[in-house]
């Protein structure tokens, strides 16, 4: 295989894109509200009205919070689709397009978090497509400039090395995501 040449753009950019069209946004068509906000134990992590928040540091710009605290708890919290499709949302995606690639300035403690399950879905849809196009954009310079200091332990490795931990990051909570689904589902059987 000498000298063949590869383009990890690309390679970056359909690991994400075939997990996200094959599996992931497929097993979340029909997601309902109860299902988004179903709390499968007592006191798991959710997004809520600001006065049923379960932890205090919970943050949001709007009606809704989202369950939040630093450091987190020790065992992790149990999390609610909500709290993990807002995670996704902010943190994963719409923190790291703001970051690199211009979008508009996203955090936790300013985010306005979707009442309904629909809502969250259309700004899930929303932030993965301005990834996946600022993603495409980079090219091999773009994958090896440094992250920058945005991204804490992350600021001197190649931009590459973000795109493969959202990537995984995207692939785990959606695994989750799914399970609890399932669970859902399933509850009381």
């Amino acid at each position: 295989m000498g000298g063949m040449d590869i383009d990890w753009n690309r390679q970056l950019v359909d690991q994400l894109d075939h997990h996200w069209n094959v599996q992931l946004r497929p097993r979340l068509d029909g997601l309902t509200d109860d299902e988004y906000f179903w709390e499968p134990v007592p006191g798991a992590w959710s997004v809520r009205p600001r006065e049923q928040a379960v932890t205090p540091m919970a943050v949001g710009g709007g009606d809704l919070v989202i369950d939040y605290a630093v450091p987190e708890p020790a065992p992790p919290p149990v999390t609610t689709i909500a709290w993990r499709l807002g995670h996704i949302i902010v943190g994963v995606l719409g923190a790291r397009v703001a970051a690199h690639f211009a979008g508009p300035p996203v955090d936790y403690e300013e985010f306005h978090y979707a009442g309904s399950a629909a809502g969250a879905l259309e700004q899930l849809d929303a932030g993965y497509a301005a990834w996946l196009a600022g993603v495409r954009g980079l090219g091999a310079d773009g994958l090896a400039r440094p992250c920058g200091p945005a991204e804490g332990d992350y600021a001197d490795l190649p931009l590459a090395s973000l795109v493969l931990h959202i990537n995984r990051e995207v692939i785990h909570h959606g695994a989750e995501i799914s399970l609890l689904r399932d669970l859902y589902r399933r509850r009381g059987a």
